[in-house]
């Protein structure tokens, strides 16, 4: 199914998606299931114009009102798409991207309680991974820093390492899975480096 990405803005539709995550992710408190929805919808959301950016050059507007999400019934989101190109260079891209995260993020907080600044630290990594999986590093590095300060709303700058022949994004959020009754993540920031560092050349091979 598909949903316009204006429906971010719609608390009682986030809402009723974000109860329906605690069937995938157990009945743990709303702050915490809000934080994993997020987690989850932020890679989909700025995909179609972070890779479009690295791809093209002309990145496609992140507006909510020219986003359409793919979701599946359980919840969970497989795709988003955007239907135009976004005018302004990285300054225009950027100021589109801040009321549609500012939005997303706001509707959020306020239904779960979730902390606004951990759900902005959330998208940082989301952006930072999605340019690596571009598959062009050096210009995905190159990229996430200014792009993130053109969005501003107070995201931390986003961070990377190298972890053997590897780019990782040094993740600066959590997304809270762990209080769910599920194992941290290879790159949980919850963990010590050595730990950290271990588990991801472990999954990187």
């Amino acid at each position: 199914m598909e949903a316009p990405a204006t429906l971010l803005a719609d608390t009682a539709w986030v809402s009723a998606r974000i109860g329906g995550a605690a069937k995938l992710y157990g009945c743990s408190r709303p702050e915490v299931l809000g934080t994993i929805w997020w987690y989850s919808l932020s890679s989909v959301l700025v995909a179609p114009s972070v890779e479009s950016l690295v791809r093209d050059g002309e990145p496609l507007d992140p507006s909510l009102d020219a986003v359409t999400i793919d979701l599946v019934p359980d919840g969970r989101f497989t795709g988003a798409r955007s239907s135009r190109v976004v005018p302004g260079g990285l300054a225009g891209l950027g100021a589109a991207f801040a009321g549609t995260l500012g939005t997303a993020i706001g509707t959020i907080a306020a239904v779960t309680g979730a902390n606004p600044r951990a759900l902005g630290a959330i998208a940082t990594d989301s952006i930072g991974n999605r340019l690596l999986w571009t598959g062009d590093t050096e210009r995905a590095v190159a990229l996430a820093g200014p792009l993130v300060a053109a969005i501003g709303l107070g995201m931390p700058e986003p961070r990377f390492s190298r972890v053997g022949r590897n780019t990782v994004v040094r993740r600066a959020s959590c997304c809270l899975i762990y209080e769910a009754g599920n194992p941290k993540c290879a790159s949980c920031p919850r963990q010590t480096p050595e730990e950290r560092d271990r588990r991801l050349r472990s999954a990187l091979g």
